[in-house]
């Protein structure tokens, strides 16, 4: 009898023992996990590595494009219209507009006060480029000349339009000159190197 009373106290004990047990390994299994979870911070996000924004510079107007201009409820002062040879563009009722150099959101500024300035009381106006203005090709190409701009090509595509390089091309590199850039800058030929309207771009002979 007493053999068996302490053989029950002894299983009561080991019980409790056990339950304490395994409470304690729950908490801490939570615990390293939650040390974990904080270590690793929100998932997609590498920790310790900035975030690089590239800022893409805004197209800037020039001789050549082809405007689109809206200006709502107004039809009559809405058209189309091409930048002249001075950077210039005219519109009905406030006449010549200086767009060279401005991007389309700076024109449509200047161009809504000129028309609140005795026209419209509350002129709302949006601009659009239908065409862009050619790139220019010279030097160790095929057909050099001038070719009409599309959006997001690349050197090696300017190239291609352009009958593709002579037997004396540098197939290395091209110089590049752009509007209110001063002068000719060096880059690689290669599908990096994207092309903006007005580029003028030079392949070089190559040295034996």
């Amino acid at each position: 009898m007493k053999k068996t009373i302490l053989a029950s106290v002894f299983r009561r004990k080991m019980t409790d023992m056990l339950k304490k047990l395994g409470a304690v390994l729950v908490i801490a299994a939570v615990g390293a996990t939650l040390t974990a979870c904080a270590g690793q911070g929100p998932r997609g996000v590498s920790q310790g590595a900035p975030t690089i924004v590239t800022a893409v510079p805004e197209y800037r107007l020039g001789s050549g494009d082809k405007l689109r201009f809206i200006v709502y409820g107004e039809q009559d002062l809405s058209g189309e219209f091409d930048v002249d040879a001075s950077g210039s563009v005219s519109l009905p009722l406030i006449g010549e507009i200086r767009a060279g150099g401005k991007t389309l959101r700076e024109l449509e500024v200047v161009v809504a006060d000129k028309f609140r300035e005795g026209y419209l009381t509350d002129p709302r106006v949006n601009i659009d480029v239908l065409n862009y203005r050619p790139y220019y090709i010279v030097g160790e190409v095929q057909e050099p000349g001038e070719f009409p701009y599309s959006a997001g090509m690349t050197v090696l595509n300017a190239l291609a339009v352009a009958g593709g390089y002579t037997y004396r091309a540098d197939t290395s590199r091209v110089y590049v000159a752009r509007p209110n850039q001063g002068g000719e800058i060096e880059y690689a030929a290669d599908q990096n190197l994207k092309v903006s309207p007005g580029d003028i771009i030079r392949v070089p002979e190559r040295f034996f």
